[in-house]
């Protein structure tokens, strides 16, 4: 992409003239560019691809294609899998635990069929359930055991509540039970560290608890690492053969990458930069992905109202996970209306406002939540638009 290549207002106005309201708009150029710089940062690791954060599958085969360092998926839904699978995807891990038995059998129909798709366990019921689908389907099924990552201090527990496999005795016990199954077969480690790789410690606007998240985190870094090679190395002495130890996300690739027994990096955020993605001192990136409403009212000097564009993110409740209005720049919500089901007021201080029927464009908290509104996206190439399906285009609904 040429350094000369800076989208602003203007030129996404008038390009997307005529697009019909709301739409989501991808740039391909920013996209790309994110696409190097991910692969930049994953050093020699591979990356794996999180569905979920992207949840179309024009894109995921846009990304795969563009480097032999994208192997595979991280699924979030066994159903999901079993599509993607169809769809022509291969190397498919499903990040999280299926507990549905007709789903199970689905799964392992699809893998008696060729699926290379390979499920998370962390409970002995898991293992249960595996086994005896695995035993009445005639098929062993691929696991990952997931480790919890999570640092506890006194008073704080700095991560996620995930994964029961906690420390390397957990992992010991865990594998002497998984290695009496005959229907089951380890190929994969997972150590997720969702508190360095999922938030922010930078520019957040609480200086204070940016301080205390960066110190936090580089201690636990140090923690996970010992923890991770500890486990590869239980495993490998208990005579399990490993075909990939996952780790990281897109905002700890730095870390991730210098441990030698991780062979790969699921990265999903980073592609479209989503805005909650901003605030990380490791990298940055381009927002490649975001929406429109149009502009319907004009009810003081300084403020104008756009129709819709209220797209709350999930996690814990809070500002941070409301959109932001990306374009025009200088735009800000009302404290007491913030982004509405059918109506936000947008305040600007300086600038002529946009007239009616133009667009406001806003930036999603996270990445591939937004596709959930939309049954397409609007790629947006230099000599070009054209229409890429979401999930919800194609009829797809993992929750």
């Amino acid at each position: 992409m040429s350094a000369k290549y800076t989208p602003d207002y203007h030129y996404y106005r008038d390009r997307l003239r005529g697009q019909a309201y709301p739409y989501a708009c991808l740039d391909a150029r920013l996209l790309r560019q994110n696409i190097r710089t991910h692969l930049q940062r994953s050093g020699t690791k591979f990356i794996r691809l999180a569905s979920k954060s992207i949840r179309s599958v024009a894109v995921m085969e846009m990304i795969m294609t563009t480097d032999e360092k994208f192997i595979g998926i991280m699924a979030y839904h066994g159903a999901e899998a079993i599509a993607l699978h169809e769809a022509g995807f291969r190397d498919i891990l499903v990040g999280y635990p299926v507990a549905d038995p007709g789903l199970l059998r689905k799964i392992g129909e699809a893998i008696r069929g060729g699926a290379q798709i390979c499920l998370m366990v962390d409970l002995p019921e898991h293992l249960e359930m595996l086994e005896a689908v695995g035993k009445d389907l005639g098929i062993s099924f691929p696991v990952c055991l997931d480790l919890d990552c999570s640092s506890v201090y006194p008073g704080l527990h700095f991560g996620v509540h995930r994964s029961s496999v906690k420390g390397v005795e957990g992992v010991r016990r865990f594998l002497e039970q998984l290695r009496s199954y005959r229907h089951l077969k380890l190929e994969g480690l997972m150590g997720y560290e969702a508190q360095i790789a999922g938030v922010g410690d930078t520019d957040t606007g609480f200086w204070l608890k940016d301080k205390v998240v960066q110190w936090l985190k580089s201690r636990s870094v140090a923690e996970i690492a010992d923890r991770r090679q500890q486990t590869v190395e239980l495993m490998e002495a208990m005579g399990f053969s490993l075909r990939f130890v996952n780790a990281g996300g897109t905002g700890s690739m730095e870390s991730s990458r210098e441990e030698p027994w991780i062979t790969e990096i699921t990265v999903g955020s980073g592609f479209y930069q989503s805005h909650l993605f901003d605030h990380y001192r490791q990298y940055r990136a381009h927002p490649a992905l975001f929406y429109a409403v149009p502009v319907v009212r004009r009810p003081r000097p300084d403020t104008v109202v756009a129709h819709g564009g209220g797209f709350v993110a999930s996690g814990a409740t809070g500002k941070e996970k409301a959109p932001q209005v990306y374009l025009p720049e200088g735009g800000r919500l009302v404290a007491n209306e913030g982004v509405g089901e059918v109506q936000t007021p947008i305040i600007f201080s300086q600038g002529p406002l946009p007239a009616l029927n133009d667009p406001i464009f806003f930036r999603h908290a996270k990445a591939g939540e937004l596709c959930e509104r939309f049954n397409e996206i609007l790629l947006l190439e230099p000599d070009s638009i054209r229409s890429l399906k979401t999930y919800r285009g194609m009829g797809w609904s993992f929750g």
